[in-house]
């Protein structure tokens, strides 16, 4: 079994996009979120984003990147959710930029700064992920899937995620019995981190589409194939695995948009879940 342990300091670099999100903000279940609407205002293919490790004022549900990111999916005709599912949980601005510079910057820094810098990292980010476990955040995401099935309008529900949304994502995509809590009807994960094959993978009976990058450094190749030859026998599960090359972990959500591979890539990847939510949903 791959175990689901650390997180890459690639999930902390990246670049804040430009750009102004339209959508509003309103309470849904008792956690602030980002709604972003389709011009028909049309609940029938609903989706929830649940976004990375990193709260408010960095990357999650406030990162600008991830709410015009919903912004695409509701002029993609589907309504889309981002919860704060870390509840106000942040870390500073300041953080990001000491730590993880962009990407470009990270290649030209000296071995003593990047090692410096990756010994910062643990004793931010590791309490962190304690605080935000699995018995904790799970049922967060499960409960507003719920409160989502009960509001009028709704019909199916998508999971899209990145980095440490990905893995939620990939769960909500388990099977369901009846009268049980959460779970959608279909899911996309990108980049996902922290996932533990077989462990995560085995109950997955939703559609399920998948985005790596080729030099992810939290789920490399051997992972990788594993989690492509596990789904592969899943001849009863619809399901796709893509790979984009040269792309590192957080590609599909910060790549640098100055770069026009790697904004290449992000698009495609937006592209990805969007046709996939769009397929599934139906």
């Amino acid at each position: 079994m791959t175990d689901g342990v650390g997180m890459s300091s690639c999930c902390l670099s990246g670049a804040v996009h430009e750009g102004k999100p339209t959508g509003r903000v309103d309470q849904i279940g008792g956690l602030q979120t980002y709604i972003a609407e389709p011009k028909t205002g049309s609940k029938e293919k609903t989706v929830v984003i649940i976004s990375d490790s990193l709260s408010t004022q960095v990357f999650g549900w406030e990162f600008t990147n991830t709410r015009l990111l919903a912004d695409e999916y509701a002029r993609a005709g589907l309504y889309t959710y981002i919860p704060d599912f870390h509840e106000g949980d942040s870390l500073p601005l300041e953080f990001l930029q000491n730590i993880e510079p962009p990407l470009k910057k990270q290649a030209q820094l000296s071995v003593t700064e990047k090692a410096t810098n990756a010994a910062a990292i643990p004793t931010t980010l590791g309490p962190w992920l304690v605080k935000h476990r699995e018995s904790v955040s799970r049922p967060l995401i499960d409960g507003f899937i719920n409160t989502l099935r009960m509001t009028p309008g709704t019909n199916k529900i998508g999971a899209v995620g990145f980095c440490w949304g990905g893995r939620y994502a990939i769960l909500q995509a388990h099977g369901r019995t009846e009268g049980s809590v959460g779970g959608v009807d279909a899911a996309f994960a990108a980049h996902p981190s922290l996932v533990a094959v077989p462990r995560d993978f085995d109950p997955v009976s939703k559609p399920l589409s998948l985005a790596f990058g080729t030099k992810d450094s939290l789920v490399d190749e051997k992972t990788r194939g594993q989690i492509l030859d596990l789904m592969s026998k899943k001849m009863d599960v619809e399901h796709e695995i893509r790979f984009y090359e040269d792309q590192v972990h957080g590609f599909a959500l910060r790549s640098d948009w100055s770069s026009d591979a790697d904004k290449k890539a992000m698009d495609e990847a937006t592209r990805q879940g969007i046709e996939w939510m769009t397929k599934y949903l139906a």
